[in-house]
């Protein structure tokens, strides 16, 4: 019997986007680490990088994550 070799199967209407491919998917067709998602439309996962960028300003500009008053010296 073999381990691991189980492949993902994902519910209808599960929409993924793959980041080596650059495409919507349907389904987990690509690795888990590979890709973002699930998401409930095409649409959605056709928008993942947007959001993911979207996501990424949001939390950089957010004061909560970062430390008032402090500066971060440069590595030796």
């Amino acid at each position: 019997m073999a381990l691991f070799k189980k492949r993902t199967v994902g519910k209808p209407g599960e929409w993924y986007y793959c980041l080596e491919h650059k495409k919507v998917e349907e389904g987990p067709e690509c690795p888990a680490k590979n890709r973002f998602g699930p998401y409930t439309s095409r649409e959605e996962a056709n928008r993942a990088m947007e959001t993911a960028r979207e996501r990424n300003q949001e939390w950089e500009t957010d004061p909560r994550w970062h430390d008032q008053g402090r500066t971060q010296e440069p590595p030796d």
